[in-house]
Formats: C-alpha cells, sequence, structure tokens
C-alpha cells in the first residue's frame, strides 16, 4: 500500500441479535465449523494489521472465551467491553480509548461489524488502499442493491461525493429511494475519528450514537470522505436471522470447495459435499457424495472418503478409505480400510494398514499395524497388536457397571465369532480365542481359550490354511 502508516482494526461484536431468536451471541452463531465472527477475524488477518480490537458486549464471556479457544490461524486479538450498547458509535469510542492505541493516532483505522463473515480480504484490502492512496480522512465501503429496504443509504451531494448515511428507520422516503447502501464497512484515519466520535449525538429514533453520522461531521469539516463500491454486494451484507445465516453457510462452502478443488481434490457432488473452514485435505484425494468433514480434520492424499462420510476432528494419513462410517476424534494411519457402517469413536488410533469393517464400532483404542476388525464387533478400550483378527461379533466388555477397564490383545491373534473378552483381561501373542468363548482371565500367548467360561490349551497349533485345489489340466487335442 502507498502512503505507508501503520493499520488497525475494530471489530464490532456487542450485539444481541434479536432476531436470531437465540440464547448464543449472534457473532457465535457457527459457519463452516466455526463462529460467524471467526470468518472476519480469518480474512483480517491476512492484512498487514498492527492490532486487532474486538468490542463485546452481550455475552461477553462467551465471546471472549470461544475466541479464544478457536485455533491459532488468526493474528491475536484485544478484547474491550461494552457494558451498556448505546451504538456503533460509542463501541469505537470505547475500543480507541480502552485499547493499547499510541496516543498520537497516526494510524489507520478499519471499522467492521462480526456478523459478516463472507467479507474477502482482497475487499478489505481494496477499502485501505483506496483510503490511503486518497489521503481520505474515511472511507466507506458501499453497495448497491435492487431491494435496499433495511439499510441505512448513502446519500451524495450534486458532485456525487459522500454528504452523509441515513439510516432506514431515520431516512424520507426520497432517501429510502437511494439503492445505494453503507455496509458498515470503514477506513478511518484514527487522529480525525477520535474527536470526530466526541461531537456525535444520539438525536435520533434509537437513542444511541451511529457511528455513521461521523462522516457528516468530518464532511462538514473539510475533510475529504470517499467511497468504495463493493464488486460483489452479498460479500459485505451482515447476518441477522438464520435464514440468512444458512444462506450465508451456503456461499462460504461453495468457496472452501472450489477452493480444495482447484488445489487438487476431486467431488463428486459439490454440492453434496460439506467442508469446514479448517480442514486440511491433501492432492489426489477424492470425496464422494455426502462426505461431512468437520472441526479440525486432516485428510491426507489419495483418500476415498465417502460415500455418506462423516469425519470430525480425526487425522487420516494417505490412501485411507472411509465409506459410509462416521469417525470422530480418531487417528488412521496410512493404508487404512474404514467401513461400510463403522463408527469410530473418540481416541481410537489405527496403525498402517489396519482395516475396521462394517457394522464395527470402536472407542478409546488402539489397533496394531495390518490387524483386521472386519465385521460386527465392538472394540472399546483396547490395546490391539499387529497382525491380529477379531472375528464377527467379537466384544470388549469394557464396563463393570461402574468403571472401564482396558483389554490387552497381543499381535498376531485370532478370536472367533461372539467371542467375549471380560476386561480387564490380556490376550497374548498369538493366542486363539475359540468361537462363543467368554475370556474371564488372561490367556498365555500362543494358548487356545474356549468354552464358558473360557478353559485354556497352552502351546495351541491354529489351523494353517488349506492349499487351494489345483486346476485340472486341460485335455489334450486328439486332432492330427
Amino acid at each position: 500500500m502507498s502512503n505507508y502508516r501503520p493499520i488497525n482494526a475494530i471489530v464490532l461484536a456487542a450485539g444481541e441479535g434479536t432476531r436470531m431468536r437465540s440464547v448464543d451471541p449472534k457473532v457465535l452463531h457457527p459457519l463452516c465449523g466455526q463462529p460467524m465472527v471467526m470468518h472476519v477475524l480469518d480474512s483480517l488477518a491476512e492484512l498487514p494489521l498492527e492490532r486487532i480490537v474486538v468490542v463485546v458486549g452481550h455475552g461477553a464471556p462467551l465471546v471472549i472465551k470461544a475466541l479464544r479457544d478457536q485455533p491459532a490461524s488468526t493474528k491475536p486479538v484485544e478484547f474491550v467491553e461494552q457494558s451498556v450498547r448505546r451504538g456503533t458509535g460509542d463501541a469505537v469510542g470505547i475500543a480507541l480509548s480502552n485499547a493499547a492505541f499510541d496516543d498520537d493516532g497516526e494510524d489507520d483505522v478499519i471499522v467492521v461489524a462480526g456478523d459478516q463473515p463472507l467479507l474477502r480480504p482482497e475487499t478489505l484490502a481494496a477499502l485501505a488502499t483506496a483510503h490511503r492512496e486518497q489521503d481520505a480522512a474515511a472511507t466507506i465501503l458501499t453497495a448497491v442493491l435492487t431491494d435496499p429496504s433495511g439499510l441505512g443509504r448513502v446519500e451524495r451531494d450534486r458532485d456525487g461525493k459522500i454528504a452523509r448515511i441515513i439510516e432506514d428507520r431515520d431516512a424520507t422516503e426520497a432517501q429510502r429511494a437511494i439503492n445505494e447502501i453503507n455496509t458498515s464497512i470503514y477506513c478511518f484515519r484514527r487522529n480525525l475519528l477520535a474527536p470526530a466520535l466526541r461531537r456525535i449525538t444520539p438525536a435520533n429514533t434509537q437513542g444511541e450514537y451511529y457511528l455513521t453520522d461521523v462522516i457528516e461531521v468530518l464532511r462538514s469539516a473539510g475533510h475529504k470522505v470517499i467511497a468504495v463500491v463493493a464488486e460483489d454486494a452479498g460479500e459485505a451484507l451482515g447476518i441477522n436471522d438464520r435464514a440468512q445465516l444458512a444462506a450465508a453457510d451456503a456461499v462460504l462452502r461453495e468457496r472452501i470447495n472450489e477452493r480444495w478443488m482447484r488445489a487438487g481434490v476431486s467431488m463428486v457432488d459439490p454440492a453434496r459435499t460439506y467442508i469446514d473452514a479448517r480442514v486440511e485435505i491433501g492432492v489426489e484425494t477424492r470425496l464422494l457424495p455426502g462426505t461431512i468433514l468437520q472441526g479440525s480434520t486432516v485428510v491426507g492424499e489419495a483418500c476415498v472418503i465417502g460415500p455418506d462420510t462423516r469425519i470430525a476432528d480425526s487425522s487420516l494419513g494417505h490412501r485411507v478409505t472411509v465409506e459410509n462410517s462416521v469417525v470422530q476424534s480418531c487417528v488412521l494411519g496410512d493404508d487404512c480400510l474404514v467401513g461400510p457402517f463403522a463408527h469410530m469413536r473418540a481416541d481410537t488410533v489405527l496403525a498402517v494398514s489396519a482395516r475396521v469393517g462394517a457394522f464395527v464400532e470402536t472407542k478409546n483404542s488402539n489397533v496394531g499395524a495390518g490387524s483386521k476388525i472386519p465385521h460386527l464387533a465392538y472394540v472399546g478400550d483396547a490395546d490391539i497388536g499387529e497382525g491380529a483378527n477379531i472375528a464377527c461379533g467379537t466384544i470388549t466388555a469394557n464396563y463393570d457397571g461402574a468403571n472401564k477397564h482396558r483389554t490387552s490383545i497381543g499381535s498376531a491373534v485370532h478370536t472367533g465369532s461372539n467371542s467375549v473378552l471380560i476386561a480387564p483381561v490380556s490376550i497374548g501373542d498369538g493366542a486363539t480365542i475359540a468361537s462363543g468363548a467368554v475370556v474371564t482371565n488372561d490367556v498365555p500367548a500362543g494358548a487356545l481359550a474356549k468354552g464358558v467360561p473360557a478353559r485354556i490349551t497352552e502351546n495351541f497349533k491354529r489351523p494353517t490354511k488349506k492349499d487351494a485345489p489345483k486346476a485340472p489340466d486341460a485335455p489334450q487335442s486328439s486332432a492330427p
């Protein structure tokens, strides 16, 4: 940017948002897996800002906690509280007086609302660039709408310069006919903004201090006020109710999907593919219809996900396949296979080439490399070694009615169908659990556990797979 001066940002996030009809602060309503105000902060974070100040009010502790708990992809923010909501002008004044700004005010400040999640960083950069190139006291981002009902109008003088901003509720019929609206996104010279705020009054139907009145104050004092018209009017509009929230969610998801497709991720049906803002995906991965990737999920390269699969807050290695399943807070190593219809609950870890198959549920378990749980099993609070085969209907009975206990299953263990391992219990390497066995005691390595309760036969030689019969030799032709 030319005419470099430090630049800061103030995010207004104090409002209640009554039209949301919610007990939660409006700015915390989720869009693509994170509070809507986080999308604003993410856009601001791409600018060379000195600081970001968030003005909180309604639900202030909730807003502060939610933003501090988010992944650190944005610049650190400072918080100031508007304990009595007296309008946007008052909110900005509180931010300027309570945040750690330099006294001389030789900087610029962007002001944006926390309910404008569609705002792109490129638009904010264009606003700040125009502000500095024209050495303006204030620059407004405006938009032209076919139906501007309910929004503040931008009134211009005969020369086409900004004269004032009129709130819809305070406008005359002639002013309501104006279709250029104020988006409530500004860039100010701070040393001019602060004194202008002291000159505005609450002489309006709401009895509030409007930040918009600063424009007329600056203009009447002879300072330069300019406007930048948004290329995409919808980008700068705020979210006021749940219908607008859903519409914004759809726009953000379309942007996210397009970004990943251009980065080398395939989507069979983007309209039925849902990817949260914090998700990371490797190249050559293929997402089938009904795929939902949520939270802080990381998917490696050349994976196949879906159809109808939800993965939340999980890490997947390369070449992983997850089909018709739910995976929550899990870690899957390279070349793992999951599904169809598996439910992998929190803290399940699959090592390389492990498999969790049809109608299997896992929870808080470690599954070793190459081990298989092919179908219809429950594995909870268990540790499984390498190359084990957990058969159909096997259950780790981890709950005694009051406490959870762990099951340890060694490498190369085979369990039979409908076997029950009653924790705490340890199964040694190479042991065999017969079909229907109920194991209540530890099983030594290489032993057989059979019956109810299971009896132990040590040094058991497990049957080996018979060689496939050879095909008969082809008859010799008798043709001469």
